[in-house]
């Protein structure tokens, strides 16, 4: 591990010459690449080097408790306790910042929220969740952004496409990514029994024009009438925008805005962040395989939390989480819950990080 700490030191390093060479100063892609790298690194590093001051301490210390006697000797020795109780912590702490970071953490987020299995209440549930990360991004001081939707009558929503821009965006909500199951007495239902539907989030990190270069020839433009709830016309101009790339077939539409201009902007962040999504996989049967399990079918079985209303409970699946405050939950204090999945995927990659040393 230590070998590790001080090559990350010696390259923090080797990045302020870098960031102080004239070359690199005039040449603003090289400035951004090293500024990046080195803000990445910067905690390791000041954590690195406060354990090197503490264990330099716990020597200091161990020398001159040899010649002490009396109340200096007591001192000493509290110093000492203090010192290796902070080399712990630290050890720690750089344990999980040695813990290959996923390199998407630091970019906005795509969000794809579908009604799936329960028809109006399903779409209604849509429209809860999309409530439940408009408030999360609220609190984090994100900005949210509608690309497309499609709302119902009964105001829920078929489907809804929103990018989330904001620092840590992405490392906080790509683990909800897949099926959300619903129990909860539906507004659609006279009788007062509890029904069971879900709804699908699909979360991807946007992808920047110089990760994913979408050549104009692979893309077709397709313009048509925007439309509301119910196929009623909503504007009788062709701003609406549908844009196909070509070697892949990804097809994406956007309505939400009045101008074709800034309808197409929209829809070109959600194909290329589609493209990229598809790309990083290996393989399209790998691709496909990952989306598959990821999202699923949207079926009621197939779940990665529950939001049970009738007893204020939260449930995720995958860690095995459940706590009563659903109430809180649905109003975006998700924090409870990310936390735990984030600890959980930390624990996960360092067992792997330490099973390969």
């Amino acid at each position: 591990m230590y070998d590790r700490l001080q090559a990350v030191e010696d390259r923090y390093e080797k990045l302020n010459e870098l960031l102080s060479d004239p070359d690199v100063v005039s040449d603003l892609d090289k400035l951004r690449t090293y500024s990046k790298e080195q803000s990445d690194i910067q905690e390791t590093v000041d954590a690195y080097r406060e354990y090197k001051q503490a264990r330099s301490a716990v020597a200091d210390a161990k020398e001159m408790l040899d010649e002490a006697d009396g109340e200096m000797e007591d001192l000493i020795k509290a110093e000492l306790h203090e010192q290796k109780t902070k080399i712990d912590v630290l050890e720690e702490k750089l344990k999980l910042l040695l813990v290959p970071k996923d390199p998407n953490d630091s970019k906005n987020v795509i969000m794809e929220i579908r009604g799936a299995a329960g028809g109006d209440e399903a779409a209604l549930f849509a429209a809860k969740l999309y409530r439940m990360y408009s408030r999360f991004a609220e609190l984090n001081h994100w900005k949210i952004d509608v690309m497309d939707s499609a709302p119902t009558e009964l105001g829920g929503f078929k489907e809804i496409i929103f990018m989330v821009s904001g620092a840590g965006a992405y490392s906080k909500l790509k683990f909800e990514n897949g099926a959300h199951r619903v129990q909860r007495v539906p507004e659609t239902e006279s009788g007062g029994r509890i029904h069971t539907s879900t709804a699908t989030v699909a979360v991807l990190p946007e992808a920047e024009e110089v990760e994913i270069v979408l050549h104009d020839k692979d893309i077709r433009t397709d313009t048509f009438a925007s439309s509301g709830p119910g196929g009623q016309s909503v504007n009788t101009t062709m701003s609406a925008v549908r844009l196909t790339h070509l070697p892949t077939g990804i097809t994406v539409s956007c309505q939400d805005e009045k101008s074709q201009i800034k309808n197409k902007e929209k829809a070109m962040k959600v194909l290329r962040a589609r493209v990229y999504d598809k790309f990083q996989s290996e393989a399209q049967a790998e691709y496909d395989e990952k989306r598959k399990s990821a999202v699923g079918t949207g079926d009621r079985s197939e779940r990665i939390r529950t939001y049970n209303f009738p007893q204020n409970r939260v449930t995720d699946h995958r860690i095995g989480l459940t706590i009563q405050k659903l109430d809180q939950v649905i109003e975006g204090k998700m924090d409870d819950v990310i936390d735990a999945l984030t600890l959980e995927d930390q624990a996960r990659r360092l067992e792997s990080m330490e099973s390969n040393d």
